[in-house]
């Protein structure tokens, strides 16, 4: 087992997931709902996929957790863009955004290589 909360990504995608509440919260017009859903979904998914991985007590979990919480990265980093796009988020805190998101990818990637697969004794 993994305790998640010793992780820096789970904690790097936690503080994320709080910016982007707080981002999407300033929303207005008619993307407000459906785009501030879909961002605070995403984002929450991030730790919140590295937190059940951990916990389910096989690495082979925990990878499978982990390449489904870099899914939501993925997702989340084009949504940003779309908000951007739409003057929803201005460009420099959509800028800064992204590349929170995209260090969180790199990190996601790491960890998840740096387990044992299947056939590792």
């Amino acid at each position: 087992m993994h305790n998640f909360r010793h992780l820096a990504v789970w904690q790097r995608g936690y503080r994320l997931s709080l910016e982007i509440i707080r981002a999407a919260g300033n929303f207005n017009g008619v993307a407000r709902y459906p785009l501030s859903n879909q961002l605070v979904r995403s984002a929450i998914s991030i730790p919140s996929n590295i937190s059940e991985g951990s916990g389910r007590g096989s690495d082979r979990d925990f990878k499978r957790f982990l390449s489904i919480a870099l899914g939501s990265a993925y997702e989340l980093d084009t949504q940003i863009q779309i908000a951007r796009d739409l003057d929803l988020i201005p460009p420099v805190a959509s800028r800064r955004l992204v590349a929170e998101v995209r260090e969180i990818q790199r990190m996601i990637h790491s960890l998840r290589d740096s387990l044992p697969t299947e056939s590792d004794p």
